[in-house]
């Protein structure tokens, strides 16, 4: 779909701005816990970072793929013909209610967090073991780990995911929102301060989540007036 990866990268920016603090918190607290050698020396330093990002998104991208392909299959399953349509209809309604709860309108969205909580349970202690890292080999798997923690945009982006039709669609999505997330989260400081100064914007979180409205509007429109899922 058009409107797909333009909504999964100002979804991932538009996430940064809204969980700056537990995204910036980790990040700040996972540099902070490197040793001293590796925070002097610069190019160690964004060797580490660009591990926990590399990881963190390539969980995204993973996750992506399987419910794609799951949203997909279900779909496909039970109405060859209209499954897809349907499914990327319901995608572009979910970018929408991802608009209304930036912008403060739909405040009940946030349950969808809950989701992954028992996951997460069982995958915590397992990054808690790696510490403290000593390598970027152990920097990208704790990444990995981290890139399932619970978050309810995280959780409203794979939920778009579904809806694009596919393993592939669904892992190219979920990459470009962890593209998108990438300059506030792995800046951590400098950025981290930028997208704390733009919250205090009045009204900004809304004027952000009416254009992600705007994307599901014109989405949800090329789904029901274009049932080829080629756009032919």
């Amino acid at each position: 779909m058009l409107y797909a990866l333009p909504a999964a990268l100002v979804l991932g920016l538009f996430s940064s701005l809204h969980c700056v603090g537990m995204c910036g918190g980790i990040m700040g607290a996972l540099t902070m816990g490197l040793s001293p050698e590796v925070r002097d020396d610069r190019r160690r330093l964004l060797l580490y970072v660009a591990g926990y990002n590399l990881g963190r998104i390539a969980s995204y991208a993973l996750i992506g793929a399987l419910v794609g392909g799951l949203g997909g299959g279900l779909f496909a399953l039970l109405d060859p013909e209209r499954g897809l349509v349907v499914l990327r209809a319901l995608a572009a309604l979910m970018v929408g209610a991802v608009g209304l709860y930036l912008a403060g309108w739909f405040p009940r969205f946030a349950v969808v967090e809950r989701l992954g909580a028992p996951l997460w349970r069982r995958l915590e202690p397992l990054g808690r073991r790696l510490f403290p890292i000593t390598r970027a080999s152990s920097a990208i798997i704790f990444g990995m780990i981290w890139g399932w923690l619970p978050c309810g945009m995280v959780y409203s982006a794979l939920l778009v995911a579904a809806g694009q039709g596919g393993a592939l669609p669904g892992g190219l999505f979920m990459l470009v929102f962890g593209l998108g997330t990438l300059p506030a989260v792995a800046g951590a400081g400098a950025a981290t301060g930028l997208m704390t100064r733009l919250r205090r914007i009045p009204h900004l979180n809304r004027v952000l989540g009416l254009l992600l409205v705007v994307l599901a509007l014109g989405g949800f429109w090329y789904s029901t007036n274009h049932p080829n899922p080629l756009g032919t």
